[in-house]
C-alpha cells in the first residue's frame, strides 16, 4: 500500500509539472505575440534601424550580400526578455498577493534555481540593448557602439560575478566530467565559469547573423536544456526555460525569413549569456560544446579567419562568420539558416543522449 500511494504522489507531481510547463509555455507565447506590435511602432518611431548594416570598407562580401536589410528595425529581442520578465513577476506578484490559490504553483521565481539566471538573462540583456542603442545613434567604436574590448570586459566581469556567487555562496567549484563523475576546480573554477559565460555570449552573439537563426538554434539548446533540468527535478528551472522557449517561438514568428526586425544584441548577449548560467547550474558545461555545436562552429570559424589573415596573410573563409561563407557560395539564406537548425538538433539529441546514458552509469564505472 506505500508503494502504491508512492507512485500515485509521483504521478501527481508529475502531471502538476507538466501543466506548469504547458501553460507558462502557452502564456509566454501568447504574451510575446500581444508585445509584438506595440514594440515594432516603437522601434519604428525611434529609428531603431541597423545603420551599420552596410560595410564595403570592412566587409565587402558581406555587405554585398545583406545590403537589401538597410532599414530593418533591430531590438527584437526586447520582446523574449520582455515577456519572460512579465510573465515571471506577474505570477510572484500574483503569489505573493493571493498564497492560498492553487494558481500559485505557476510561480517559478525561486532564489535557488532561476534567481541567477534570471538576473544574468536582465544584465546581458541591458548592456545588449545600451550598444543596440549606441549603434543606432552612431556612437561607440567607428560609430558601430561598443568596442569588442570593451564589451569582453563587461561579459567578463558578469562571468566573474556569477563566479563567485558559485564559489562563495554556494560552495560550487566542481564540474561534472561525462562518464568520469565531478573533478573539483577549486579556485580555478572561477576563472573556468567565467570562460563559459564569455564563450557562450559572444558565440551567440556570432550566430546571430541570418533570419531565426539564432533563434532556431537557441530553441534546440533549451528544449534540451529543459530536458536536463526535468531529469533533475529543477522543476521552477524547467519552466523558466520554457517562457524563454514561448517568447522565443513568438519573437521567430517574425524572424523568420524575410525577417521584420532582428534581435539585435539585447536578445543575442541575454541568449548567450543565460544559456551558459544555466548549463553551469546543471553542472553540465562540458556538453555545452555538443549541444551548443553551432556555437562552437561560428565562433571557431571566426577565430581560425583571424589567425590565418594574421599569421597567413590570407582567409580560409570568403566570409565569417561561417554562415555567410556559405551565402557567399551561392546557397540561398534559408537554406543555410535550416542547415544549421538541423545540425544543432542533431548536436542537441547527441549531447541529451550522452547525459542520459551517464546518468544511467553505475557507480563503480564512474
Amino acid at each position: 500500500m506505500e508503494v502504491i500511494n508512492v507512485e500515485i504522489a509521483n504521478s501527481v507531481f508529475t502531471v502538476v509539472n507538466v501543466l506548469r510547463v504547458l501553460i507558462v509555455a502557452a502564456i509566454s507565447f501568447f504574451v510575446a505575440l500581444l508585445i509584438t506590435a506595440p514594440w515594432m511602432k516603437i522601434l519604428h518611431k525611434y529609428g531603431f534601424f541597423k545603420k551599420k548594416v552596410v560595410r564595403f570598407d570592412v566587409a565587402p562580401i558581406f555587405s554585398k550580400l545583406h545590403q537589401k536589410k538597410q532599414g530593418i528595425p533591430i531590438g527584437g529581442g526586447v520582446i523574449i526578455w520582455g515577456t519572460v520578465l512579465i510573465v515571471i513577476f506577474s505570477f510572484w506578484i500574483f503569489a505573493q498577493l493571493f498564497p492560498g490559490s492553487p494558481l500559485v504553483k505557476l510561480n517559478f521565481l525561486s532564489r535557488s534555481q532561476t534567481l541567477l539566471p534570471l538576473g544574468a538573462l536582465i544584465i546581458s540583456a541591458v548592456l545588449g540593448l545600451i550598444d543596440d542603442i549606441w549603434s543606432i545613434k552612431g556612437k561607440g567604436d567607428r560609430g558601430r557602439g561598443l568596442r569588442m574590448r570593451d564589451r569582453f570586459v563587461f561579459y567578463a566581469l558578469l562571468g566573474f560575478g556569477g563566479a563567485w556567487w558559485f564559489y562563495y555562496k554556494l560552495d560550487w567549484d566542481f564540474i561534472n566530467v561525462p562518464f568520469l563523475g565531478d573533478i573539483t576546480l577549486g579556485l580555478w573554477y572561477m576563472l573556468f565559469f567565467a570562460f563559459v559565460i564569455v564563450a557562450s555570449t559572444f558565440s551567440a552573439n556570432e550566430t546571430d547573423g541570418l533570419d531565426g537563426l539564432l533563434g532556431g538554434v537557441a530553441l534546440t539548446i533549451l528544449g534540451a536544456f529543459g530536458v536536463i533540468s526535468f531529469v533533475q527535478e529543477r522543476m521552477d528551472l524547467v519552466v523558466f526555460i520554457v517562457a524563454i522557449i514561448g517568447a522565443l517561438i513568438a519573437f521567430l514568428w517574425n524572424n523568420i525569413y524575410p525577417a521584420k526586425f532582428f534581435m539585435g544584441d539585447t536578445g543575442a548577449m541575454a541568449l548567450g549569456t543565460t544559456i551558459g548560467v544555466i548549463a553551469l547550474f546543471l553542472n553540465v558545461p562540458l556538453l555545452l560544446p555538443v549541444i551548443g555545436i553551432i556555437f562552437v562552429i561560428e565562433s571557431g570559424s571566426v577565430l581560425l579567419q583571424l589567425w590565418s589573415k594574421k599569421f597567413r596573410g590570407k582567409k580560409i573563409f570568403l566570409s565569417s562568420p561561417i554562415h555567410h561563407h556559405f551565402e557567399a557560395l551561392g546557397w540561398p539564406e534559408m537554406q543555410v539558416t535550416m542547415r544549421f537548425w538541423m545540425i544543432s538538433a542533431i548536436g542537441a539529441i547527441l549531447g541529451l543522449i550522452i547525459f542520459l546514458v551517464d546518468s544511467r552509469v553505475p557507480p563503480f564505472f564512474r
